[in-house]
């Protein structure tokens, strides 16, 4: 069961910039210390959102992807200058290469966490919120985009549950009618897409989304702890690049490992970099002492 945290109540800016900063940050920084940070920070703020679900997703996802990814990479790159042991096609086995592979999968999972977070945290009206304005049609079919796989599994649940009580599961019997009522499946999903773009499309229109002088409701407002979480992102934000652009987060695998990590100006980026990471974990803990030290008033 999802839980609500506190740092989904900030305004959508103040999420949008954090998701921002910490995928694009993960996907540029190659750094061990970097990635090992994202990750782990990633799979905590999983953990807060998602509970004991997210347990279940790190296992059966994460944790084979990470390895696959990892197991891959040195199997067709060869590259390095430590050469551990050949393979039986005669190639060489690297630790450059091993390292490497360990650090792309590790990226890939991170990248993957954040996202599954984002997707908790920024909502379609958040998105529209955001971009509405801006860019009406590409907010619109970006925000229907995001939410269509988790409307398109309930959906097919329904339709497998009630073909299952006309007697059409697709989950037993004879491997030929299981395929037939696949496909009718299959077929009933395709119509209803269709039609719930249409209805969504002419919807919006008879609203007049889009128009230039149109006004819109909204229920957020930036108040002053959203300015303050702004600020403390920008900063992050504009120290961590310029940390990246002079050299202080240098890490190359490649033709041979080397790399920076215990000088005192990338000690800095790196805890920069960890107290941007877990930035909601800090806000949900902080609201939680708050919230006990307020209940034991009463």
């Amino acid at each position: 069961m999802k839980k609500q945290d506190s740092f989904s109540g900030y305004h959508p800016l103040v999420n949008f910039l954090y998701f921002g900063l910490v995928i694009g940050f993960t996907m540029f920084f190659l750094h061990p210390v970097c990635l090992i940070t994202s990750l782990l920070c990633a799979v905590g703020y999983h953990i807060k959102l998602n509970g004991q679900k997210s347990v279940s997703f790190l296992l059966k996802y994460a944790l084979p992807s990470l390895l696959l990814t990892a197991v891959i990479n040195p199997a067709f790159n060869h590259r390095g200058s430590v050469i551990l042991f050949y393979l039986p096609t005669g190639n060489p086995l690297t630790l450059e290469s091993v390292l490497y592979g360990l650090a792309a999968a590790t990226m890939l999972v991170s990248v993957l966490l954040w996202f599954s977070c984002y997707s908790s945290v920024m909502t379609s009206d958040k998105f529209v919120y955001l971009f509405g304005r801006i860019i009406p049609s590409l907010s619109l079919i970006l925000s229907m985009t995001l939410r269509f796989v988790p409307k398109f599994k309930t959906q097919f649940n329904e339709v497998k549950e009630a073909g299952a009580g006309l007697g059409h599961d697709i989950s037993g019997g004879s491997l030929p009618k299981r395929i037939k009522y696949a496909l009718t499946c299959f077929s009933i999903m395709v119509t209803w897409s269709l039609e719930n773009a249409i209805e969504t499309a002419d919807s919006m229109k008879s609203r007049g989304y889009g128009l230039k002088n149109r006004t819109a409701f909204s229920v957020y407002t930036l108040t002053e702890r959203d300015k303050y979480a702004l600020l403390w992102l920008a900063l992050c934000g504009i120290y961590l690049l310029s940390g990246t652009l002079s050299g202080g987060l240098f890490w190359r695998y490649f033709p041979s490992i080397s790399g920076i990590i215990s000088e005192p100006m990338t000690v800095s980026f790196e805890i920069s970099y960890l107290a941007l990471c877990m930035t909601p974990l800090i806000i949900d803990i902080k609201e939680e002492i708050k919230w006990r030290f307020l209940q034991s008033k009463i």
